[in-house]
């Protein structure tokens, strides 16, 4: 048994505060989080962390289908969340770690962000390779290609990553 517990259909004017002294009446509350979008609205759901596994129990008990603010509250087992994969070796993304899809796995040459490489997947600091080609390619998500005010920041960053490409490729060399 956990001593975290997910609440879930939580009314979207609970706060925090309201649900930590609603489960303080089943014991002691280590803290109670309801969960908020980034504009700081309730997404209906919450975490109360008892502090014993007996507390949580009793807990689950008492407020699995309670009706707060005409809402039947789903309240059970925190299950451990699967952490996503980080940027070394992430699948989807690239970045560090070689992988099928890019990353700095120190195989071919040139690349580049999203740059050509030569012919050899994941060459390059976050590179997507693409099967022909040689060079470091730089296709920004950035830019739209006009000279607006950015374009200072897109040019230091596209040195910067030609940089940091040539420096990977004579290190691997």
């Amino acid at each position: 048994m956990n001593k975290r517990l997910y609440v879930g259909n939580l009314s979207y004017n609970v706060n925090d505060k309201e649900l930590q002294d609603l489960f303080a009446q089943a014991g002691t509350v280590v803290y109670a989080k309801v969960i908020t979008r980034t504009d700081g609205k309730s997404k209906g759901f919450g975490f109360v962390e008892m502090s014993t596994e007996e507390e949580a129990q009793a807990a689950i008990e008492k407020y699995e289908g309670f009706q707060l603010h005409d809402r039947e509250m789903k309240v059970n087992e925190a299950k451990a969340q699967e952490q996503p994969r980080s940027n070394y070796g992430n699948v989807r993304r690239g970045g560090f770690g070689s992988n099928s899809r890019g990353g700095y796995s120190g195989s071919g040459s040139g690349g580049g962000y999203r740059g050509g490489g030569s012919g050899q997947r994941g060459s390059g600091f976050g590179s997507r390779s693409s099967s022909s080609g040689s060079g470091s390619g730089y296709k920004s998500r950035f830019s739209d290609g006009n000279s607006s005010g950015k374009s200072d920041l897109n040019l230091k960053l596209i040195k910067l990553r030609k940089d940091l490409n040539s420096k990977l490729n004579k290190s691997n060399n």
